[in-house]
């Protein structure tokens, strides 16, 4: 149980609570070890959502434990529960986290809307998109010669 990350790999028609964001934002991982003993660490955030994030963290951390994040940037404190543990040993593990409360204004970024998907037309790598940027600048630049860049 909680071996693997959520995904909807299998599923072409499931639609995520909120679309994933790669960003790496500075949070503060605050934890209670076994004897109440607060401990924290600095790292980083892999992906982010409105309900949560993929952390990379040091701190050994079990499923359903409950964490708080502080964005380093603004200070903001959120309670969230650890969900998913990556078996992947090394010095840090990817632990995935969701938020108690869903809070998309918690890492300061504007998330794109419900509808959007890979195919839509501000999608990197999008077909239509290439094809128009190729059509932009496959024509020469008026006034420009290749002895006056």
């Amino acid at each position: 149980m909680g071996s693997f990350p959520p995904s909807n790999s299998g599923d072409q028609n499931a639609q995520r609570r909120s679309q994933r964001v790669m960003v790496k934002v500075s949070v503060m991982v605050l934890a209670g070890e076994a004897d109440n003993k607060p401990v924290s660490e600095e790292t980083r955030t892999v992906t982010v959502n409105a309900h949560g994030a993929m952390i990379l963290l040091g701190l050994k951390v079990s499923i359903g434990q409950l964490l708080t994040l502080r964005n380093s940037t603004t200070g903001e404190e959120i309670a969230c529960r650890v969900v998913y543990v990556s078996p992947h040993e090394s010095e840090k593990r990817q632990v995935g986290v969701d938020f108690i409360e869903p809070c998309p204004r918690f890492w300061r970024i504007s998330f794109p809307p419900s509808d959007w998907t890979t195919r839509s037309p501000e999608a990197k790598g999008n077909p239509t998109k290439q094809k128009v940027r190729y059509h932009l600048f496959s024509r020469p630049l008026s006034g420009l010669s290749p002895a006056n860049p």
